[in-house]
């Protein structure tokens, strides 16, 4: 199992991430309100391959319990959780295209082995749910990578701001640190809702490799 092979690799990159979120959180510690926290704005398409994997899941989709409360706090549990499930989370699945999986493209699904960036997104999402972050904070992000390619990660909300989870890279980075076009994410009230954080054409999101 690729898991196993890089256990080793996967702990060591946990405490270097978690360490990393450890240090960001304090120097931003002195502003107010939700920090880095990224500006949405109304409703948007959601994404096709999003619609039809609520279409065969809904109960992961629809309206999120307690959207109304303040995102958690990022304290030390919370910041080595993250870390150690974004970096298992890459380690265990092997990035491989839906074209070549399912002969198709965006198609959604939580991985076992195998997929593509927003497949990543929904397995770190469950788990990280699993673990008691309500899905209210943790909402499925489409973004365009500096080629213009799509692409789709996992944002994370949090009292010190947005927190970007990505296949990609195996570091837990703010929203605003990373090199992407941000284009919209999932309703905190809604996991079948979509909102605009930038306007952009409709990408396919379809980024596999590391």
């Amino acid at each position: 199992m690729i898991f196993r092979r890089f256990l080793g690799v996967t702990v060591a990159l946990c405490l270097q991430s978690a360490a990393t979120l450890a240090a960001d959180a304090a120097v931003h510690s002195d502003r107010s309100g939700h920090g880095d926290a990224m500006l949405v704005g109304g409703p948007i398409k959601q994404p096709f391959g999003h619609r039809a994997f609520c279409l065969r899941q809904p109960e992961e989709c629809g309206p999120t319990a307690n959207a109304d409360r303040p995102p958690p706090v990022l304290d030390d549990a919370l910041m080595a959780t993250v870390a150690r499930i974004n970096t298992a989370v890459n380690a265990e699945i092997e990035p491989v295209s839906d074209q070549v999986l399912y002969g198709q493209e965006e198609f959604w699904a939580i991985p076992t082995t195998q997929g593509d960036c927003e497949d990543y997104a929904l397995l770190k999402r469950a788990r990280l749910h699993a673990a008691g972050i309500p899905l209210s904070d943790l909402l499925l992000t489409v973004v365009n990578k500096t080629d213009g390619t799509g692409h789709a990660i996992l944002t994370l909300r949090t009292m010190s701001g947005d927190f970007v989870l990505d296949n990609l890279d195996w570091r837990v980075r703010r929203w605003n640190e990373v090199p992407y076009r941000f284009v919209k994410r999932q309703s905190p009230r809604n996991a079948g809702e979509w909102l605009e954080i930038e306007s952009a054409p409709e990408p396919l999101v379809s980024s596999v490799s590391r």
